[in-house]
């Protein structure tokens, strides 16, 4: 899948699990995410997913993650966390993400192509 962020495309492989597949199935998604923390995008989606939760201990650049059952996240920023999310996929290549995303609120387009 893609995530579009102004002229910026990046590709996102989806992790093997019921959420990820459930939030293939609302594609194209265009959502208004708001920064927290200065390393994280963060917007509720339209239907809630299904739930997987652990502690991934570290978050890395580039990981898209479900928090709760609706709270989508895109990671700009590696660093270590003590919450628990369900892994929905990774960007590929995330060179260039933390500039493409800055510190503000930011339009992001998901899509399938």
């Amino acid at each position: 899948m893609w995530m579009t962020v102004g002229e910026r495309r990046f590709a996102i492989t989806l992790t093997n699990n019921a959420a990820a597949r459930a939030f293939a199935a609302q594609l194209p998604l265009i959502l208004n995410m708001a920064d927290l923390n200065g390393n994280e995008k963060h917007a509720e989606l339209p239907k809630a997913l299904p739930v997987s939760a652990s502690r991934p201990g570290t978050i890395r650049q580039g990981d898209l993650m479900l928090y709760g059952s609706s709270t989508l996240v895109v990671f700009y920023l590696s660093f270590d966390t003590s919450y628990a999310y369900t892994r929905l996929g990774r960007v590929d290549d995330p060179e260039g993400l933390a500039q493409a995303l800055g510190q503000q609120a930011v339009r992001i387009h998901f899509s399938k192509k």
